[in-house]
């Protein structure tokens, strides 16, 4: 103990690498030699196992021609056979479905031992060779399984008795003949042994195989005549895989190795651990620029240590850089909530505001007009940023998933032209128009119908807000080489800044200008359309001049409809029965959105009857048939929408079911068409929205 504690560091290490090396020179003669043994004792299991296994599959191979001839010894008309000799039935019944025995040789002796026909394969000639002996023997033994050599080669003999049907078993009655079949050791019977054992086969005469030698696995099997003599033997090789020659060579060259290693590990651990440990002494001592270094040259894990005391300043610098931006990014969120907080309350203040102005018995009706339509304006306003908002969650939470179907581009651009063109302030003098693509489309393509529009409605939006003047287009074209569709909206509007250009896109950045502050929104419509254009695996981009206008690309992939739909034909106008009052079944739990609704329905003279639960409409539908059509609150108490409307529609199929919901993401909406819903309106409630689908679904279920 008292030696090793004056012992520097250097030669403890020494020492321990020396003792080290020696454990592992002892550790790897042992295994040297248990490896020798170790192979003696696989080598000779696997050649056990491996004998048999070659015998199964030996006796597996002429498994096919032991249950033929079983089969067929058995039969009534063969018994007949052997006593009329009739050959035009042997050749009907027995040479016709020779080929598909899978032997070379067929022949039938009677009882008496006598020859009595035969048939073969052309280029087996050989005839009568079956000895008396060993139908004698076959007698006794009902079947046999023998070899013996013609001039042909060695074959392989399978003899039966011939029996009547009713004795399968051959013990009740006499033999009535002999049947044997007998198939040639050719090449094909070699090639399939080989197959299904996966070795190398050959057969012997006369002399023994060699099974000497410790590289591959053998086993012997001796062919015998029907007195039990030896006929030939055939040789099953396979190399035995377990070959530990490589594994003692790998054993030698660690050992040679270990010792090498250990002269380079003295040399080495002088110059890579003693002088390396005293730079970073002197680093921690006096932490000297010119020991780092020197340190940082050394190999190993000094020079990373040298790294590390480099990267600690790096880190410090970038330290503060987060810290920067951490601080920016919650200045930018408590900008965003602060605006979150101005744009929420202003639609709320004129809302409430107004609401409370209403209240004066003395206002005029043109200010009451006017203070509802302010009314209503902001009510949307605080729809459209709440919708935004809870967009951007759903995204952030990758609740949303692409919708993929087929849809008809040039429609759909042609649709939103339309419906966004009177949506346009009569103030502005603005040029809306298409852009036309000078390639067609050849068929509707797989996209997300919902979200494509809701990428260029918003693009469009934008571009319409922030232009006065000049011209609003937009539209595609196509790039057939890298099979995209790119999509196009240019404007004439203020334009974008070179660094707001930067953050366009992003959720927390707004663009702050005179321009901007007057007009409402959260400006999430960018990042929505950014999140909806990667979700369909495209890419968006912007391009713009402040001043000069702007221009949106963005792109997704081009899929093409692996059918063509058929054109649909086109339904005769249906008779119109709006100006038919209704009786209308509204299932609300909310008194406030029922009053709303009632008010609404009864301004077109409807009769309006309400349910407050599920359970409660399930009941009111059966036991009235009057009811015409059933406005359905899918958030309801007892039963919700979805199990209510499942009941009704078992028990009165034909009525028409409208889901109202307060969720208006594409999901939901798709939920409600799929369980079978006619339509759907969405809350805030829109009382033309109202009246258009109750006239749509009254229309559809009378041309029904």
């Amino acid at each position: 103990m008292k030696l090793t504690l004056k012992l520097t560091t250097y030669f403890k290490l020494v020492v321990l690498i020396i003792g080290i090396c020696s454990l592992f020179l002892l550790l790897f003669s042992s295994l040297y030699l248990y490896t020798v043994q170790q192979e003696n004792d696989v080598f000779k299991a696997n050649s056990n196992q491996y004998r048999v296994e070659v015998n199964r599959l030996f006796d597996f191979n002429s498994k096919t021609q032991i249950v033929t001839i079983n089969d067929l010894t058995y039969w009534d008309a063969l018994v007949s056979f052997t006593k009329s000799k009739d050959t035009l039935w042997f050749k009907k019944y027995i040479a016709n479905e020779f080929p598909t025995y899978e032997v070379d040789f067929i022949s039938v002796y009677g009882l008496d031992k006598k020859y009595i026909t035969s048939v073969a394969k052309p280029h087996f000639k050989t005839k009568d060779f079956i000895p008396e002996q060993a139908m004698k023997n076959l007698y006794k033994t009902k079947f046999s399984r023998f070899y013996t050599r013609v001039p042909e080669g060695v074959i392989e003999v399978f003899g039966g008795t011939i029996h009547s049907s009713n004795d399968p078993r051959k013990i009740k009655t006499k033999p009535a003949g002999y049947m044997f079949m007998a198939r040639l050791l050719d090449k094909a019977y070699f090639k399939n042994l080989k197959d299904i054992s996966t070795s190398d086969v050959r057969l012997f005469y006369h002399q023994s195989a060699d099974t000497s030698g410790n590289k591959k696995v053998r086993s012997l099997i001796g062919l015998k005549d029907f007195s039990n003599q030896e006929v030939a033997e055939l040789l099953f090789e396979r190399p035995s895989y377990l070959n530990f020659e490589k594994t003692k060579e790998l054993l030698l060259i660690i050992v040679i190795t270990t010792l090498v290693g250990l002269i380079a590990a003295i040399y080495y651990s002088r110059k890579w651990i003693y002088k390396p440990l005293r730079l970073v002494t002197n680093i921690l001592e006096t932490d000297r620029e010119i020991s780092i270094s020197l340190l940082k040259r050394e190999p190993g894990e000094f020079g990373h240590i040298g790294n590390l005391f480099e990267d600690h300043r790096k880190n410090r610098f970038q330290l503060e850089k987060s810290k920067e931006r951490a601080e920016e990014s919650d200045k930018l969120k408590s900008t965003f909530l602060a605006n979150l907080s101005h744009e929420i309350r202003t639609p709320m203040n004129a809302i409430i505001g107004f609401s409370d102005l209403l209240l004066n018995e003395n206002l005029s009706e043109d200010l009451k007009m006017k203070y509802l339509k302010i009314i209503n304006s902001s009510g949307k306003s605080l729809v459209s940023i709440i919708e935004d908002l809870i967009e951007m969650s759903k995204i952030d939470a990758k609740l949303i998933m692409p919708n993929y179907k087929g849809l008809d581009i040039d429609k759909c651009i042609y649709e939103l032209y339309n419906t966004l063109k009177v949506t346009i302030p009569e103030d502005k003098n603005i040029d809306f128009y298409i852009q036309k693509s000078a390639d067609r489309l050849e068929n509707n393509i797989l996209t997300d119908e919902v979200k494509l529009k809701q990428i260029i409605v918003n693009l469009l939006t934008n571009a319409i807000k922030f232009t006065d003047y000049g011209h609003v287009a937009f539209g595609y074209s196509i790039n057939k080489e890298e099979q995209l569709l790119q999509f196009r909206v240019e404007d004439t509007g203020i334009g974008i800044s070179k660094n707001d250009l930067k953050v366009v896109f992003d959720r927390f950045r707004r663009v702050e200008d005179d321009y901007s502050i007057s007009l409402s929104g959260l400006g999430l419509g960018l990042s929505i359309s950014k999140a909806y254009v990667e979700m369909l695996g495209g890419e968006i981009d912007v391009e713009s001049v402040h001043g000069g206008g702007s221009v949106f690309i963005f792109t997704i992939p081009l899929i093409y409809e692996e059918y063509i739909e058929e054109n649909k034909i086109v339904d005769e106008e249906c008779p119109n029965k709006n100006s038919d009052s209704k009786i209308i079944l509204v299932a609300e739990d909310d008194n406030i959105n029922f009053l709303l609704l009632k008010t609404i329905l009864e301004l077109k003279k409807h009769t309006v009857l309400r349910a407050r639960n599920g359970q409660e409409v399930v009941d009111m539908s059966k036991s009235n048939s009057e009811i015409d059509l059933i406005l359905m609150d899918i958030k309801m108490p007892v039963l919700d929408g979805y199990e209510a409307f499942e009941i009704i529609k078992k028990d009165n199929p034909n009525i028409p079911v409208i889901a109202q919901t307060a969720h208006s993401s594409s999901e939901v909406k798709e939920r409600i068409m799929k369980a079978g819903f006619s339509g759907y309106i969405t809350k805030p409630l829109d009382k033309e929205k109202i009246y258009e689908i109750i006239n749509e679904v009254s229309q559809n279920n009378f041309a029904n």
